[in-house]
């Protein structure tokens, strides 16, 4: 294996201390120019490469920013990223992507990880409830920002949309369209997006005078096969449903593809509306009803509150949340003739 070039191999060839090799890279103002551009056209013939651990360790900022999601393989939060580093790239800033697959232990050891690399910030969509993991960051002193999943934690911020107001349209456009038997997949009630989305449905039922029914409400992972299973056992009950709010379009998806195998025609037997508006959603024959979180302007926003963050000049702890919008996207789902 090669080795790589040092300051301490410039410094030989050119006859100068490696203090001096070290000031003309980091272009300090006690080198003169020429020596400066003597060192730089040597470290390049030389190929020498900056250590950026070092120089972060050195200069307390590494100029790359973490950003944490449960899944990358995921248009929302492909979209939240392309947001991020499309407001993080002109102020200078790289971002490094990790996955979490919703597991506890491996965003404790992503964290870990960007903490290691001396990252400036760290925004994440949180799949933890371990408050344990993000008191560490902030021990760090480096910037925490949470979107779409967030912790209610004290001086940190968050970007958000209104998961309530999201699952309140959502359904009430299923009572709009008619349906009075309403059932929900809702995703894990401990990750307070998916709670918030059911209290939005069950706040929905109230406000039209419809009963909640408990065994209407199945708890989902975001995909097709538990959207199948959990539409299975719905339609297997005495009373089943007659239409179907998912807190995801992927197990909306799932939900679907059973009913049509089982003949039942969608909406005018059953309507589906899903969340998230995954590009699938409006390609399909059967386009999905779904609520749009605007991933993109949720990165946007994200990094914007980064960067406010750490140019804040004062030593007063910035906490913003920011709430957008979700929008009612009306397809062939829910329909009706």
């Amino acid at each position: 294996m090669k080795k790589k070039t040092t300051i301490y191999d410039i410094a030989k060839k050119l006859n100068i201390t490696a203090a001096t090799v070290s000031r003309a890279l980091n272009n300090q103002f006690d080198v003169s120019q020429a020596t400066k551009e003597l060192v730089l056209k040597t470290a390049i013939k030389m190929n020498y490469e900056q250590n950026k651990l070092a120089l972060a360790l050195k200069s307390g900022k590494s100029n790359n920013v973490g950003v944490i999601v449960p899944r990358i393989d995921s248009n929302f939060f492909g979209s939240v990223i392309r947001g991020i580093e499309e407001e993080l790239n002109p102020h200078g800033y790289h971002i490094i992507i990790c996955q979490t697959d919703g597991n506890e232990v491996k965003e404790k050891d992503n964290i870990d990880a960007l903490l290691n690399a001396q990252v400036d910030g760290i925004l994440i969509s949180t799949s933890s409830s371990k408050d344990s993991n993000f008191e560490r960051i902030l021990k760090k002193d480096v910037p925490l920002i949470f979107f779409d999943r967030k912790k209610s934690l004290s001086n940190v911020s968050s970007v958000t949309i209104n998961d309530f107001n999201g699952g309140y349209k959502a359904t009430q456009h299923l009572i709009d369209i008619g349906c009075k038997k309403i059932a929900h997949f809702s995703g894990d009630i401990n990750i307070e997006i998916f709670k918030e989305r059911f209290m939005g449905y069950k706040q929905a039922l109230i406000d039209n005078n419809i009963d909640y029914q408990d065994d209407y409400v199945k708890q989902t992972m975001s995909n097709l096969e538990d959207g199948k299973k959990a539409i299975k056992k719905l339609l297997s009950l005495k009373n089943p449903p007659d239409a179907l709010f998912s807190s995801s379009d992927f197990a909306a998806l799932g939900a679907i593809q059973e009913l049509k195998e089982k003949g039942i025609k969608i909406p005018d037997d059953f309507s589906v509306i899903g969340f998230a508006n995954e590009p699938f959603t409006k390609f399909m024959e059967l386009s999905i009803s779904t609520i749009d979180q605007f991933p993109r302007e949720m990165g946007k926003m994200t990094a914007k509150v980064f960067l406010e963050q750490i140019n804040n000049t004062e030593k007063v702890k910035i906490e913003k949340k920011v709430i957008l919008e979700p929008e009612l996207v009306i397809r062939k789902s829910t329909l009706k003739k």
